[in-house]
């Protein structure tokens, strides 16, 4: 699989950094769209959510430099800014982006679960859409399997299972798997943050404790030379169980909150925000 889209002026453009722009854009737009019924002003949206961006690409790139290879990196900085080879660790990008967003809402006041609610289900959804890029990288391979029991699973696509051939050698398409799985948490997600009495805060735990379980599953079926390692421990799998413990104590605290006004669609509790 070719990771290059297409070349202008001698600079390569790779599919891996047209879906992640492309996952940033969509769930951009949504995110906006959402925001409009709590009446907050797009261009705090705008403002915001460019800090989150730009400050989540930093932290995914730092993160996964860090885990990957940190004698080497340390020693070849220029390499950490090639973003568009890949080599962004999504629980960086969560991690960083999210303490930014928290920060920001708090320096304007606006209700931090609220704008994390409004979030979260987008930001699976361009999770889903991102590991696309993965399968032209040639990335987020599991196990060795055989074209016949891919063939078998209806729900693969066949230019899927071809890409999973690796010099005639077939793999379990793991970016696949995570992208569905992405995608239908995007779906439950959403269908939960519509319900009346959702409170504030449930969102973003289920966000956690779905993409959490999700990642930990996975990564203990990823194929060993594409995992972060610390000592012998998968750092994927640690965060996971890190973000999962995060997510549970989110919603137990939440829902100990007895007022209405804490219900995500709680007309009482509608921020007006002038940016």
């Amino acid at each position: 699989m070719n990771p290059v889209a297409f070349t202008v002026g001698g600079f390569e453009v790779r599919w891996y950094s047209l879906f992640i722009l492309f996952g940033i854009i969509i769930s951009w737009m949504l995110i906006s769209k959402e925001a409009k019924k709590f009446k907050i002003e797009n261009d705090f949206i705008t403002n915001m959510l460019f800090w989150v961006i730009i400050f989540g690409i930093i932290g995914a790139r730092i993160y996964y430099c860090i885990f990957e290879d940190f004698s080497y990196y340390s020693k070849n900085i220029i390499e950490v800014f090639k973003v568009w080879k890949g080599g962004l660790a999504i629980h960086g990008g969560i991690l960083v982006g999210g303490i930014t967003l928290i920060l920001y809402c708090k320096k304007y006041k606006v209700s931090v679960y609220r704008m994390l609610d409004i979030c979260a289900p987008y930001l699976l959804f361009a999770q889903a859409i991102g590991r696309w890029g993965n399968f032209f990288n040639g990335e987020i391979y599991g196990s060795v399997t055989s074209y016949e029991k891919l063939h078998s699973l209806k729900f693969i696509p066949e230019f899927v299972i071809n890409g999973m051939n690796n010099g005639g050698v077939y793999y379990t398409p793991l970016f696949y798997y995570e992208s569905l799985w992405c995608l239908l948490g995007f779906i439950i997600l959403i269908i939960i943050r519509k319900l009346k009495y959702t409170r504030l805060g449930f969102t973003t735990g289920g966000y956690l404790i779905w993409y959490s379980i999700g990642r930990f599953v996975f990564e203990g079926m990823r194929n060993s030379t594409f995992n972060l390692m610390l000592g012998n421990i998968k750092v994927a799998q640690l965060a996971s169980i890190i973000m999962f413990i995060i997510g549970f104590m989110i919603i137990l605290l939440q829902s100990r909150k007895p007022k209405l006004t804490e219900m995500y669609n709680s007309k009482e509790k509608v921020e007006v925000i002038n940016f």
